[in-house]
């Protein structure tokens, strides 16, 4: 019985092309980003990470992650700031535009890690970015770490030119398990 369900096990933990299928701990996941404003610089984060990681370094071929968080959990600390953010069609008008979403293309060996490229959606506008990332695998565990910055004005996101800097600054900390 315990032969059958380590079978069982390991038929679901990886694919039969040797991809190890991670999920990530949503609780536990730091989504963070910060963008310089005119009273200095603003830090928030996100929460409501769904995600769907294919990942071997021996296939990243074969390797894929997909992941989306809830556009109304964006948190800085500041209940306006954050009603703002969530309601107003110049910042992500969250009942509008309710998911950003990552659909990775490829991913490749780099000197300090790894490189996922892929499409990034926020308030329907779609682009090709890159995130430099880490991963510590730990056993059936794991931790996944990457920064990365995209453009405001690429997506939308403000008043162009305006008082808050074009460029945000994203962190991500996504312990995972099989």
């Amino acid at each position: 019985m315990k032969f059958l369900f380590l079978i069982c096990t390991l038929a679901f933990a990886t694919t039969p092309n040797g991809i190890d299928h991670w999920n990530a701990d949503a609780p536990k996941a730091k989504i963070k980003f910060s963008v310089d404003g005119p009273f200095g610089t603003v830090h928030g984060s996100f929460s409501g990470l769904k995600a769907t990681i294919g990942f071997s370094e021996k296939d990243l071929a074969g390797s894929s992650i997909s992941a989306s968080i809830d556009a109304k959990t964006v948190s800085t600390g500041i209940s306006l700031r954050n009603s703002d953010l969530r309601k107003k069609e110049i910042w992500l008008n969250t009942d509008k535009y309710p998911a950003i979403s990552f659909k990775s293309r490829e991913i490749e060996k780099t000197a300090s890690g790894f490189k996922v490229s892929g499409d990034l959606t926020l308030k329907a506008t779609t682009r090709l970015i890159e995130i430099p990332f880490t991963f510590s695998p730990s056993g059936a565990s794991g931790i996944f770490q990457g920064k990365f910055s995209i453009n405001r004005e690429d997506y939308g996101v403000g008043k162009k030119g305006g008082s808050v800097a074009k460029i945000i600054s994203i962190s991500l900390e996504v312990p995972v398990n099989k």
